[in-house]
């Protein structure tokens, strides 16, 4: 069994939009749950659909959409402005009870490249704007839980990105520092906390952003994670 390098140690991954396609997830969730949660109400639904930055004719969101990095709340509380609700609670947990189902579109095979990364010596983890719940869920469903040291949602309690102490949360419970820790995320929220935490930031286009918006931000940009191995070792053979 090879080690890791000396340059990273911990890896440490967004969910939606980098373990999982965004499009492939999120589009084919809201356009089955929007009409659901608008009663059948047309004038209701195009309503949340301009809130949400949701394309109805295109089933997707927009490029500018809160969905894309916000947490549940900001989005249950968006919601709960366009149907007139105050029990916010409630609604937000609607809404994680049903994106716990949302079909999962991996962007690679997970499981193939979470066990190359393991057997490297890399501490794993994930760090989302979703909920915890529904990180375990999803996780859970695509059989890879158990491959993370450390898996994180914005109700947590270490807040959400782009603030740098939830991706700090991780390197204290892994016990590797933030130098020796990479972040892969498809979004600047991702890339900002990564930086502003000290870790490597590493942007993906299985996200809607593209890699203009990102590169600012980022070390580096790749296609997917996939392409990840290979970044590690020409780090790794760079020292």
């Amino acid at each position: 069994m090879s080690s890791t390098s000396d340059v990273f140690k911990a890896v440490l991954f967004d969910k939606d939009g980098t373990l999982f396609d965004f499009r492939g997830t999120w589009d084919a969730w809201a356009a089955g749950f929007l009409p659901v949660l608008c009663s059948g109400k047309a004038d209701v639904l195009r309503e949340m659909a301009v809130a949400l930055r949701f394309d109805l004719e295109a089933g997707a969101f927009l490029h500018d959409s809160l969905v894309i990095a916000g947490t549940n709340r900001e989005v249950s509380e968006v919601m709960a402005r366009v149907l007139e609700r105050t029990d916010i609670d409630a609604l937000e947990r609607e809404v994680s009870q049903s994106a716990a189902q949302a079909p999962l579109d991996p962007a690679v095979p997970l499981e193939p490249l979470l066990n190359a990364l393991k057997a490297q010596g890399y501490k794993l983890g994930v760090m989302t704007n979703d909920a915890e719940a529904v990180a375990h869920a999803h996780l859970g469903k695509a059989g890879v839980a158990g491959h993370f040291d450390f898996i994180c949602g914005s109700d947590s309690g270490f807040g959400a990105k782009p603030a740098p102490e939830p991706l700090l949360a991780f390197c204290t419970h892994v016990q590797v520092d933030p130098f020796h820790t990479v972040m892969l995320g498809d979004s600047t929220h991702d890339l900002q906390a990564a930086r502003a935490a000290g870790m490597a930031a590493i942007g993906v286009l299985t996200g809607i952003a593209r890699a203009a918006e990102l590169a600012p931000h980022a070390d580096a940009i790749l296609n997917d994670i996939g392409a990840l191995p290979a970044w590690l070792h020409e780090k790794s053979a760079r020292r």
